[in-house]
């Protein structure tokens, strides 16, 4: 298609969102290349669990993501076919560990330093017989 004029078994209208069909399968493609590239065992024992976990679920969700345009290509609705549950779940999980992810990038508060902050940012009013307090570093010689 890329070298190739327009062809004529399909609609001229529909000659860009092929092209770019196509450019997109060749992403694709050389993602999976990429990806294959290195073994599953070799890559997971680089990566902490959280990050396991991360990849586990982008690579189930983009093989089910293919699987769907798959379906749709064969004129099966896959809205009615269970692989809609499939990515569902997935994407249930995905959050889950979105949300551990957040919580670890959230601050911690650390109690002791908060009090005395806020201690001292208070104003407190000094009693009436207080002495008061010479100025440190002035001098009057």
């Amino acid at each position: 298609m890329a070298g190739e004029g327009i062809n004529e078994d399909y609609p001229v209208e529909i000659h860009e969102y092929l092209s770019t069909f196509e450019n997109s399968i060749g992403a694709v493609d050389e993602m999976l290349k990429t990806m294959m590239s290195v073994s599953r065992n070799e890559l997971l024992q680089k990566l902490d669990p959280l990050e396991q976990a991360k990849v586990d679920l982008v690579s189930a969700y983009t093989l089910n993501s293919m699987f769907w345009v798959y379906l749709a290509t064969q004129g099966v609705n896959p809205k009615e076919h269970p692989v809609k549950q499939e990515l569902e779940r997935i994407r249930v999980y995905m959050n889950r560990v979105k949300e551990i992810t957040d919580k670890k990038k959230a601050g911690k508060l650390d109690r002791g330093a908060a009090s005395r902050f806020v201690k001292n940012a208070l104003w407190e009013p000094k009693p009436k017989n207080a002495p008061k307090v010479a100025n440190k570093g002035k001098s009057k010689n």
